[in-house]
């Protein structure tokens, strides 16, 4: 957003190529200044507008297209006075122009949508809002009710009034309508995506970008989305897509300013690190950093370990995070800061955190009343069996004490009343997990964050600062609150940097997950005009439209990297090859003596306490360390030791070693461990647990080393002798010799050693050591050796176009429909690609390999519900599956066809491992619960059957109702009358009781 071009350049762009753009921009400052802060309420604004364009619209009421106004009149009124941003997007949307509104939660996005709704029913047009989540679509709905009273819902569960002019819906449903060319786009003038930011999800973030592609250019949209960091590139796309101006209006103002305080676990008292004017208070952070180091003699060992540190109470009510998480939330009421809502990022912490507060009560006898009549008539939509389950029953004296929990393995209708309870101030603390903080506005005056890291599947990771701006964004009530109130509770050292970045970064930009599936690749071949093709999707895609953009960059730094190339001094190059290759397989073969050596039944007689070792972790040179103590650890314990040193999960003996550490914790941000100090940097001594395999010296030194290494100084000593020791020998510490000390006779490994012998007395008569320059010339060699390295790499991406990837993908995709019958030689689609065309939430051409093979024939209604759960992503069970017969014979033919799919699909050079590509898409989790639930079972029978959530299972159920719909139109269109009528039958032996419950928003 820095990079603003005057409006008045506008005509020296029209030069360039027409694939760019121009951006126009403006800013707007309210008049009012706000006292509190200081500081004026700014909103950025920003215009692309394709090249060559001319508005037609009067300046005297539409203003321009770098800044624009409306003087006329308003399609809806606002009880308030409208925010700068607000303004500017109203005249966007006067304007008849697209635009994307970035701002905080809480900012009031929703108001620029309700005015395009409102203008669409003033033209007597039509809108669709589409929002990522059907829990949404619902609050959507009631909210957009309450407005305006032509409102529908079209979600896979549900669909209300079809016909109305705002639609309310899913962006799946959209993109199905765009695919099958539905006649109520014809009407349509106005699409609003909500929450866009959505587009970087990685399985289903595809959808919005063919959502927006395949939109006819007559339509215009509205994109709300919390704060980004590349807003402006997106409307670029846009506008090149589109071929019309798209504005961006950007605002990263707080109605209610925010202070972050932080919380050390087992310490005490809270330590304010960011005000509300967002300044970074460092001599706050120092002192919270000493708390630690107060705490930290019992924790030396491990302070640096990863599963250790990374929230003790991640791992469940340990005594002393459930008094700590009391305590927070006891001071917030005393202080009057409720409500209060508490993030974990587990389900099961939210559900321990709150039932360890059972000594709290935070309502009076008339707010519990209210609490139990709103509870008596929300249940009274389940049948009476339902009412009395426990998930139901135990919630309700937890909500009467004003205390909630929120996480997607809740029954919905409990959900949901959470959510109408906190918006009515009768919850006062909320226990939710992240996915509370999208969607509708439901403020705070208090947020707690219980811990800075999350496991994102891959890694226990800090959290982002675009996740922490999307949490935080919930504290802090307008109009209510003069101050929202962050805290976070650390429980171990971090580095400022981790920190500053976490709460004042910039979020994150909007990246391209973009991909090619099976179920569009088909809908497009069989789209009749032709217009849209494969080819058509990825030209236009926002992941070629970001590669494309990138190119001059890239072109840059290779000229860059290339003169740099040029100025290193290239005389005597041969030599200096000569001389590093050398180094290099010198290198190369002490790594091979030293993995020798260091097998245990060799090593662990030499290391004893004070022996010095050389420790190198991957690219981190520790230098020389001494040892303190061996200790033979099982496999599973390995897990507290940082992953990055556990280089070798097959030693089990840990070294404690003695290292020299840097103060602080240095890392990007993705998970703290020990390093060495930086150079110059003065730093201390620590003991950490390193892995056998990571030594990569042993020399043949011992020093004596104190008996108790506690004290600061102790291990300072320690280091004083190191330092020592290493000026004594400049040439390198004298190491043990494999053959004289340690008696290794092995024909093999005594000429390794022989090897090595040789070649360093060649390399220490080689002219270039004797030069006496030879380090210095050794470097600009390996410098020039990276240069030329990464100069090929850049070459490489630059020539392998993302288009030629996407290509070649494509082909290999058409050659696997062709091998499974789903459209013939000359790309015509053929009847098993008319099915699969109907199905995009399971696996579209496994599906129809069961439908075509006739598994499903031999099967009941029943046994295809249980066997279609399969296809549904779902919370993974710990426990052991055993299937009983009618289930274990079809799930056998599923693995079966699997596997046949997956060869395919490799034979035909798509990158798929065949197992992994079987366990990802089959789960059978809940086969048995969903067939028991089939044949009749009640639902308090079927959660006994799993230890998965009560609310995965519906969700479940419901995703699979609308996949056997899918379904039966797939047999439907292909004339499979018995299959249709199947297919009808297990959807409707599904449809009843709490797994298909009204929701209390409709």
């Amino acid at each position: 957003m820095d990079e603003k071009v005057n409006p008045a350049k506008r005509k020296l762009a029209e030069k360039d190529s027409e694939s760019k753009p121009v951006i126009s921009s403006g800013m707007l400052e309210s008049e009012s200044v706000l006292k509190r802060r200081n500081l004026s309420r700014t909103c950025i604004h920003e215009v692309a507008v394709p090249n060559g364009y001319t508005s037609s619209k009067e300046e005297a009421i539409h203003g321009t297209l770098s800044n624009p106004v409306f003087n006329g009149e308003m399609a809806k009124t606002y009880p308030f006075e409208l925010d700068p941003f607000q303004r500017v997007s109203v005249a966007c949307l006067e304007r008849n122009e697209s635009v994307l509104v970035s701002a905080h939660t809480s900012a009031g996005k929703t108001a620029v949508a309700e005015y395009a709704i409102a203008m669409s029913f003033k033209e007597k047009q039509r809108v669709i809002y589409t929002s990522p989540l059907k829990a949404l679509s619902n609050q959507k709905y009631r909210e957009l009710s309450q407005e305006f009273s032509d409102v529908g819902l079209m979600t896979g569960d549900v669909t209300l009034s079809p016909n109305a002019s705002c639609l309310v819906m899913t962006t799946e449903i959209l993109r199905g309508m765009l695919y099958r060319g539905s006649e109520v786009l014809k009407e349509v003038a106005w699409v609003i995506f909500d929450e866009i930011h959505y587009m970087k999800d990685r399985e289903r973030g595809v959808v919005w970008e063919e959502s927006i592609i395949f939109l006819p250019p007559a339509i215009k949209m509205v994109f709300l989305s919390a704060t980004m960091s590349n807003a402006t590139e997106f409307a670029e796309w846009i506008c090149y897509l589109h071929k019309q101006p798209c504005h961006v209006v950007y605002t990263d103002f707080r109605p209610t300013p925010l202070q972050h305080y932080v919380f050390p676990i087992g310490g005490s008292g809270l330590y304010l690190v960011v005000d509300e004017n967002e300044q970074f208070k460092e001599e706050n952070f120092i002192k919270l950093q000493d708390t630690f180091t107060k705490q930290k003699s019992h924790t030396d060992g491990n302070r640096f370990g990863g599963a250790k540190s990374s929230g003790r109470i991640a791992k469940g009510g340990s005594a002393s995070a459930g008094s700590d998480i009391y305590k927070i939330v006891k001071m917030i009421m005393e202080r009057k800061f409720q409500p209060v809502i508490i993030f974990s990022f587990s389900r099961r912490e939210c559900e321990q955190h709150a039932m360890s507060m059972a000594k709290l009560d935070f309502n009076s006898q008339e707010e519990k009343d209210i609490v139990e009549q709103v509870f008596r008539s929300a249940v009274l939509c389940l049948n009476e069996d339902d009412r009395t389950l426990p998930a139901i029953e135990l919630m309700l004296p937890l909500l009467q004490r004003g205390i909630a929990v929120h996480h997607s393995g809740l029954l919905p209708i409990i959900k949901e009343l959470v959510e109408l309870l906190f918006q009515e101030g009768l919850v006062k603390a909320l226990f939710a997990t992240e996915t509370f903080a999208m969607g509708l506005n439901m403020p705070a005056k208090t947020v707690v964050f219980t811990s800075v890291k999350k496991w994102d599947g891959d890694t226990n990771r800090y959290i982002g600062s675009g996740e922490y701006i999307q949490m935080s964004g919930r504290a802090g009530r307008r109009g209510k609150d003069e101050r929202g109130i962050c805290v976070i509770m650390i429980d171990e050292k971090m580095e400022m940097n981790i920190l500053k970045d976490m709460v004042l970064g910039r979020p994150a930009p909007l990246v391209s997950t973009f991909r090619l599936s099976y179920y569009s690749i088909l809908n497009l071949m069989s789209r009749a005009e032709g217009q849209f093709t494969a080819e058509y999707v990825i030209r236009n895609s926002f992941h070629q439209f970001q590669f494309e953009k990138a190119l001059p960059c890239m072109g840059e730094k290779i000229s860059k990297l290339e003169q740099e190339a040029a100025s290193l001094d290239s005389s005597g190059e041969a030599e200096l090859a000569e001389y590093h290759k050398l180094a290099l397989d010198i290198a190369h073969l002490e790594k091979r003596i030293m993995s020798e050596m260091i097998r245990p039944e060799r090593v662990l007689l030499y290391l004893v306490p004070g022996r010095l070792v050389k420790v190198r972790d991957g690219g981190t040179d520790w230098g020389w360390g001494v040892v303190v103590n061996v200790v033979k650890k099982p496999p599973a314990a390995l897990g507290a030791v940082p992953s990055s040193l556990a280089a070798s999960r097959s030693s089990n003996y840990i070294v404690d070693t003695l290292l020299h550490c840097s103060l602080v914790l240095s890392e990007n941000g993705s998970r703290p461990k020990p390093c060495p100090p930086r150079p110059g940097e003065k730093g201390e001594m620590h003991v950490v647990p390193v892995p056998l395999p990571l030594l990569c010296g042993l020399s043949s030194i011992r020093i004596a080393i104190p008996s108790d290494l506690r004290p600061a100084e102790a291990r300072q000593t320690v280091l004083l002798a190191v330092q020592e020791l290493e000026k004594r020998y400049p040439q390198g510490l004298p190491k043990l010799h494999p053959l004289k000390d340690m008696g290794i006779e092995e024909p093999e490994f005594v000429d390794l050693v022989r090897q090595v012998e040789e070649l360093e007395q060649k390399f220490c008569a080689h002219p270039q050591h004797k030069s006496g320059q030879s380090e210095q010339q050794l470097k600009w060699y390996q410098r020039k050796a990276e240069l030329s390295h990464e100069i090929q790499q850049l070459k490489t991406k630059m020539r392998d176009s993302q288009l030629q990837k996407f290509r070649d993908e494509l082909k290999n995709r058409s050659r696997v429909l062709k091998m499974l019958g789903h459209i013939d030689a000359d790309s015509v689609v053929q009847l098993k690609g008319r099915a699969a065309c109907f199905i995009d939430t399971g696996d579209e051409l496994l599906v129809t390999e069961l439908m075509f093979n006739g598994t499903f024939n031999d099967l009941d209604h029943h046994q295809v519900a249980a066997l279609a759960s399969c296809f549904i992503p779902c919370d993974k069970s710990n426990e052991q599956i055993h299937l009983r017969t009618e289930l274990a014979k079809p799930l056998q033919q599923l693995q079966d066809a699997a596997r046949k799919i997956a060869e395919v699909q490799r034979q035909c050079k798509l990158d798929i491992n065949v197992d992994e590509y079987v366990e990802s898409t089959i789960r059978p989790y809940l086969m048995d619960v969903i067939y028991c639930w089939s044949k009749g079972a009640s639902f308090a029978e079927v959660i006994e059957m799993t230890d998965i959530f009560e609310g995965s299972i519906i969700r479940l159920a419901r995703r699979l109702d609308e996949f056997l719909n899918q379904l039966r139109s797939a047999a439907e269109a292909v004339g499979e009358v018995d299959l249709e009528k199947k297919f009808e039958e297990a959807s409707g032996s599904l449809r009843r009781g709490i797994m298909f419950a009204n929701s209390l928003y409709l």
